[in-house]
């Protein structure tokens, strides 16, 4: 099979063009990145001597570029990552958020349809629901609340995608997870700042009173419930994808900083984000009976793991915060 995978070189999507390859090395991936911040040809510098891996510079949002790539290719799977996908970002530039997640997203679907691509799948996140309470869990068929820019152009690129499923009969799947972590994640995100900031003994900022609450997810889990979606999925389906792992982000800080032995006196409470979501929480049973999924990680084991990972690849962390990974830049 020749696999597109969109945004490959940012962090989940270059975990899943790994796992993809390890799984099934007989199969091409093409990586397509436009390299944006996040896009970082290290994530996947591994993979630089397997023929069946190749990379491609380009932007999903130019529909004609896009349309000729699939001409060009003759894919067989879409498997979409490619996002703007940082809250705060979006609170300062919502424009650029719809630009990418929204018109980025048609192009592929327009495409996929134009040349019969067997099957698409969408990779979303649980912040299309909104926001919960103390209690319950997000499924399937929770409402979409969406209540930033950024969910916003996610949901948004959710609706287009069960759009061409029902008007068109594209095969579409939706995946929707819980907060990722693990390898190769950018620092600007909660676990990575963490741990980058407490290994170099600098402040660790949390947002309000850190009560926020979050289900984690192992990526390579993930990539793994991505994989079982795409070839066993039913098309038209939504598949929510969960850790089981729910924590404070104040729990989180207090943790690293302890496997670290770090004080806790580098945490540090900043003014809250804008239309900060207290809580989310993802409930996985559909993917775990109907398509046999389960995480292999828990938060232990995973944290241990990120935190090995963190720890012995300063180079690859320095270099972003840096900025010298743009060096590397095509």
């Amino acid at each position: 099979m020749k696999l597109l995978v969109t945004g490959g070189m940012g962090f989940i999507g270059s975990n899943f063009v790994r796992y993809w390859l390890d799984k099934h090395p007989e199969d091409e991936v093409v990586n397509l990145d436009k390299l944006t911040y996040a896009g970082n040809p290290a994530n996947v510098e591994d993979l630089r001597d397997r023929p069946q891996h190749r990379f491609i510079q380009g932007d999903a949002a130019a529909r004609r570029w896009i349309d000729r790539l699939f001409e060009t290719e003759q894919f067989d799977y879409v498997v979409h990552f490619a996002a703007e996908s940082h809250v705060d970002r979006s609170i300062r530039d919502p424009g650029r958020f719809v630009k990418t997640n929204v018109a980025g997203t048609q192009h592929l679907l327009q495409a996929s349809l134009n040349h019969r691509i067997k099957r698409y799948v969408q990779i979303s996140t649980d912040e299309v629901y909104g926001s919960l309470g103390p209690e319950g869990l997000f499924s399937e068929t929770t409402p979409l609340a969406p209540n930033s820019p950024y969910s916003a152009s996610k949901a948004s690129a959710d609706l287009l995608a069960r759009a061409y499923f029902e008007t068109f009969g594209l095969p579409v799947l939706i995946t929707r997870c819980s907060n990722n972590y693990g390898p190769y994640q950018f620092p600007e995100k909660l676990i990575p700042t963490i741990i980058t900031r407490a290994l170099r003994n600098e402040d660790i900022p949390i947002y309000g009173d850190g009560r926020n609450i979050r289900d984690w997810l192992y990526v390579e889990d993930h990539c793994s419930a991505i994989e079982l979606v795409l070839l066993k999925g039913e098309p038209g389906q939504v598949y929510n994808i969960g850790g089981r792992n729910e924590h404070t982000n104040l729990d989180i800080a207090r943790r690293i900083l302890r496997e670290l032995g770090k004080p806790d006196s580098l945490i540090k409470f900043v003014p809250d984000r804008l239309g900060h979501d207290r809580r989310y929480a993802i409930d996985a049973a559909k993917i775990e009976n109907e398509l046999g999924w389960r995480a292999v990680e828990n938060f232990d084991t995973g944290l241990k793991k990120t935190l090995q990972w963190y720890v012995k690849h300063t180079d690859w962390w320095q270099d972003i915060l840096s900025g010298r990974y743009r060096q590397l830049l095509p």
